[in-house]
């Protein structure tokens, strides 16, 4: 009997290394060929980042596309509501990126002269450029807690919800968080975090590429 439930164990134990690793694999392609569609406008990118001043940070801009759009469709950098005040209007994926990288470069220069972190800037890129006032009162430097109250008691009210209500949300860093959940009109508080991971994860296909 307990040489059968032995052999059992074995056989679940092995089935969770052979998903794990079928999932693992999954996910590794599937990165690297979004990696590669983003980086396909890292040049294109980098000139208009120059131009604004904040060619230092093109992978902080394409970690924003990655996030946003993963290199798809026409508005790349999601950034119709930062120009037009309402999603689908933007016409090119040109102007998608010119107007990203502006929005980035607005909110990097704005959180630089109040002393805030690069983080708030990224997710001043969601919020709106007011969040970087709110960080400055509360020590300059972004956080997931931070975030959340802005997306709770600021954000989210501002557009209606005033009962906190939340929906599901299941990517990796709400899960650890907080089960998996975002506020209703609240912007995405893990927004900078999710930028930096998927910075990361471009940094790294690159410097495979290269080697």
């Amino acid at each position: 009997m307990l040489k059968l439930i032995g052999n059992f164990l074995k056989i679940i134990i092995a089935f969770a290394i052979i998903s794990v690793l079928i999932i693992g694999g999954i996910f590794t392609v599937r990165t690297y060929k979004n990696t590669n569609t983003v980086n396909s406008y890292r040049s294109d990118v980098q000139t208009l980042a120059d131009q604004a001043g904040i060619g230092n940070y093109t992978d902080v801009i394409l970690g924003i596309m990655y996030t946003e759009s993963k290199g798809k469709g026409t508005d790349l950098m999601q950034s119709s509501e930062s120009v037009y005040g309402s999603r689908g209007k933007i016409s090119s994926q040109q102007e998608s990126i010119e107007n990203g990288v502006k929005h980035f470069a607005e909110s990097y220069k704005q959180a630089k002269a109040a002393g805030c972190d690069l983080n708030t800037a990224i997710q001043a890129y969601n919020f709106g450029t007011k969040y970087i006032q709110y960080v400055q009162e509360r020590g300059g430097k972004n956080s997931v807690e931070l975030a959340e109250e802005y997306s709770r008691d600021v954000l989210s009210p501002g557009y209606g919800n005033d009962q906190q209500h939340t929906y599901r949300y299941m990517q990796m860093q709400s899960v650890l968080y907080n089960g998996g959940y975002l506020y209703q009109n609240g912007g995405n508080m893990f927004y900078a975090e999710i930028v930096q991971m998927n910075k990361r994860f471009i940094d790294l296909f690159q410097r495979f590429q290269n080697s």
